[in-house]
């Protein structure tokens, strides 16, 4: 990363840090609502900046602007539409008076806050068509909402602090740096409200660690035109990772998740990383009863990488008995897990995520999944049934288990799935990552840092078919069948027998040591029977 680069992420945080600071002297420190402000006024602010840098490239005239707002309201109406015709798809059409130049000066007027909000609002409606998330039932989610209703009292004020914590910074030198740099912005904007805490929808960002290895070890080669999919994306680092691998202009997104913030979050990656193409996809959606994206036939439709770290207990309980159809019989082969006696103890839905991902797969599609490592060597039940099928379809690619804590925010020791359905012939790469990392503690829970060396150690070795003793082998199918079906690493490994160089003098004394011991303990044996016979001797009198 350059040092322009680095002053400017930090100038980012440093905004991010400023708007969060306005909601805590407004009241909404850590409320819940701070979340929408924050990511709604920080995605308002990229789409100012991408704007102005996009129209300034189109006209020379504007290049030099210093005031662009004033300079566009200068063009004629049909002019104007040229202009904004010529812009990409990534890029947001704004109106002059959108510009936070022009919130900025207006700021004094009365009922500035209302002005705020239906500056945004009306931003929403002009970009309706492609920036909206739509949700299961046909109903879009636009990009904007009025921010000031959160706040109780000193509406304007409010608002006018966050126009000027944003006008004296611009995103416009940045736009020519490579995507990569988004996420860490995205991970550092989002930190506080992307945890386990959210309730019954409880979303997980998945380290950056995971994410680089699925993407590494499913795109090995240079490929065009493809469809990638998440069924339950969360915020898209997954996702955000295999487009970075493939292209951004190589790949269109597929997505959905239960979790309307998840999905909002969502947008907003896809925007900072010029995948803005994809948005239409986004569906906010119950994947296991309600699967979105479907052919004209109405089938479900196929993808060619799929990518997932899907929820490993949720309560299904409201609609299992929903998914007894004809279609959810092809879909989940091996059934669906049982409802538990005490809810608390929580559903086990992930085997239906695995399910519907392989009944998903193009049928040259790959897939990662991020598993509980228990899954891998489950000897009955939905888990058996579906490593059977894995194995029987010849589409098991490889397994790598992970460190245990790698996710900070959960005990849980897991595995990564990788599968292809083009990898008929064999072999498959079982690794044993386990031992790998670093123990750093977060907060008040244990995490494991892979290093970047470590990361490339695990993509090497897969990508290369590496048997390395005690850490990966390479089996055919044959083999995981006479197994049991496992997918653990450590059970094919060889049992090592050291060996150690002796003379035949040394190996008799050897023997002679043996048999004295032996002797001797033979000796101590006949006495200890003695003494215990004697004392039940004593017992029975």
């Amino acid at each position: 990363m350059s040092t322009k680069t680095i002053e400017f992420e930090k100038k980012t945080k440093e905004l991010i840090d400023a708007l969060k600071s306005v909601c805590a002297n407004y009241g909404l420190g850590n409320d819940g609502n701070e979340f929408k402000i924050i990511t709604q006024v920080f995605l308002y602010k990229f789409l100012n900046d991408k704007f102005a840098h996009e129209v300034k490239k189109l006209d020379k005239k504007l290049a030099k602007s210093t005031d662009l707002a004033k300079d566009l309201k200068k063009y004629k109406k049909s002019d104007y539409e040229m202009l904004t015709m010529s812009l990409g798809p990534n890029v947001a059409i704004l109106k002059p008076e959108h510009f936070i130049s022009t919130l900025f000066e207006k700021q004094n007027e009365a009922k500035f806050a209302e002005l705020f909000d239906d500056t945004l609002l009306d931003i929403a409606k002009e970009n309706n068509k492609i920036f909206s998330v739509v949700t299961e039932g046909g109903e879009k989610i636009v990009l904007f909402e009025n921010i000031s209703k959160y706040v109780t009292d000193k509406r304007d004020e409010f608002c006018k602090a966050i126009v000027n914590k944003l006008i004296d910074f611009s995103f416009e030198h940045i736009f020519e740096e490579k995507f990569d740099f988004y996420a860490t912005i995205f991970e550092y904007l989002i930190k506080d409200y992307n945890t386990n805490s959210g309730g019954k929808y409880a979303e997980y960002f998945t380290p950056h660690a995971v994410a680089k290895i699925m993407a590494a070890c499913l795109v090995t080669e240079k490929v065009k035109n493809v469809t990638c999919y998440d069924p339950s994306a969360g915020s898209g680092t997954l996702l955000m990772n295999i487009a970075h691998a493939i292209g951004e202009d190589k790949c269109t997104i597929y997505s959905q998740d239960i979790s309307q913030k998840s999905s909002n979050l969502l947008r907003l990656n896809l925007i900072l990383n010029n995948l803005v193409h994809s948005i239409p996809n986004i569906v906010k959606g119950n994947t296991i009863l309600e699967p979105y994206h479907r052919e004209k036939d109405e089938s479900l439709k196929k993808f060619d990488f799929i990518v997932s770290n899907p929820p490993f207990k949720l309560d299904f309980s409201d609609y299992v008995a929903d998914l007894d159809t004809k279609e959810n019989h092809n879909r989940f082969f091996a059934g669906v897990p049982n409802v538990p006696n005490a809810k608390k103890d929580g559903m086990a839905i992930y085997p239906l995520f695995i399910q519907h991902i392989m009944f998903s797969l193009s049928t040259k599609g790959k897939a990662a999944v991020v598993v509980p490592t228990g899954f891998i060597t489950a000897q009955s039940g939905i888990e058996r049934k579906i490593r059977e099928k894995m194995v029987e379809d010849k589409m098991l690619r490889g397994v790598v288990s992970m460190p245990s804590n790698i996710f900070a925010t959960t005990g849980t020791n897991v595995s990564i799935l990788f599968l292809d359905n083009a990898n008929k012939k064999g072999d498959i790469v079982l690794m044993d990552a386990s031992k790998l990392g670093t123990t750093v503690k977060e907060g008040k829970n244990q995490k494991t840092l892979l290093s970047a060396q470590e990361e490339d150690r695990i993509i090497n070795t897969f990508n290369k078919h590496e048997a390395i003793e005690d850490f990966s082998v390479v089996v055919s199918y044959e083999q995981i069948k006479e197994k049991n079906y496992s997918f653990s690493a450590g059970q094919y490994f060889d049992v090592k027998i050291e060996h150690t160089d002796i003379t035949p003098k040394a190996f008799a004394a050897k023997m002679e040591d043996f048999k004295t011991n032996l002797d001797s303990f033979f000796t101590e044996s006949k006495k200890l029977e003695k003494e215990i016979i004697k004392s039940i001797e004593l017992l029975q009198l």
